[in-house]
């Protein structure tokens, strides 16, 4: 009888000590494996791209540049829509009010265009009327992070909180979901593209854009119109800054040409690659 206990005493142990190991190399594999996710996500190349488009003459695509391109593909990016498609996307930066969205939101209404604008966490905090306009005229509110911040230079963590602290705000404000992202400075990385893709969101750039963001450079109307018109093509995905007056005053004549030269505005909800 006590040669039996001693030998169940015997098998409890040895079952105790290999459950308690058992448990120590499962707990050390999950971590094994949590650490090779986070090597391999971390081995993403962080190369800053400043994104950039070379134009085309009679109205052709641009060029956004290869490997770029096949970035935005991989990611599932919009830049630039579909080659064999008239239409058009229109979109706005808006990181501070200059005293002109109101009449932009006018153009728009009266036109029946829909566009998409990517707000900084300041124009939220100080225009939330004009956002809750965009939002009730059906444009589609963007975003363009808390501060500004080039992603490329700030770690995940940062990225997270220029991002999501906005989506909040917003959702807060006037319970609206934001899912596209504009990279400030037009930076962005591999590893940027990936971590804000797993954030819910897809990145906007742009193949059709000029230096209008420059309140230095104003009055130059005719200017402004040419570079639109002239470059104006299938899939182009419009970059316009709200703070230039130049926009705001040509904004009418441009809407209406570009309808005159065959092509249809449409919404980035309805983007055709």
């Amino acid at each position: 009888m006590k040669k039996n206990k001693k030998i169940l005493f015997l098998i409890s142990t040895y079952a105790v000590i290999f459950i308690f190991m058992f448990t120590i190399i499962k707990y050390n594999d999950i971590n094994l494996q949590g650490d090779f996710l986070s090597v391999n996500a971390n081995s993403l190349s962080n190369k800053k791209i400043g994104w950039g488009i070379k134009r085309e003459d009679n109205h052709e695509q641009p060029d956004v540049g290869k490997e770029n391109k096949a970035l935005m593909d991989k990611y599932n990016g919009i830049c630039l829509g579909n080659s064999e498609s008239k239409k058009v996307y229109l979109t706005f930066d808006a990181g501070y009010e200059a005293g002109y969205m109101e009449k932009i939101l006018e153009v728009l209404k009266k036109n029946n265009v829909k566009a998409c604008f990517f707000i900084t966490a300041h124009y939220l905090n100080t225009q939330p009327d004009l956002v809750k306009q965009m939002i009730d005229d059906g444009h589609i509110v963007g975003n363009h992070t808390v501060n500004h911040k080039s992603m490329p230079e700030i770690d995940n963590e940062t990225i997270k909180k220029e991002v999501m602290d906005l989506h909040t705000a917003v959702y807060d404000k006037f319970g609206y979901e934001m899912k596209y992202i504009r990279p400030p400075k037009g930076e962005f990385s591999e590893r940027t593209l990936d971590y804000t893709n797993s954030l819910g969101y897809k990145t906007v750039m742009w193949s059709l854009a000029y230096d209008d963001w420059d309140e230095s450079k104003q009055r130059r109307e005719a200017y402004g119109k040419s570079k639109v018109l002239d470059n104006i093509h299938n899939g182009a995905v419009i970059l316009l800054h709200s703070n230039s007056k130049d926009n705001s005053n040509i904004l009418d004549d441009i809407i209406n040409n570009v309808r005159d030269m065959g092509y249809e505005f449409d919404t980035l909800d309805n983007f055709e690659k």
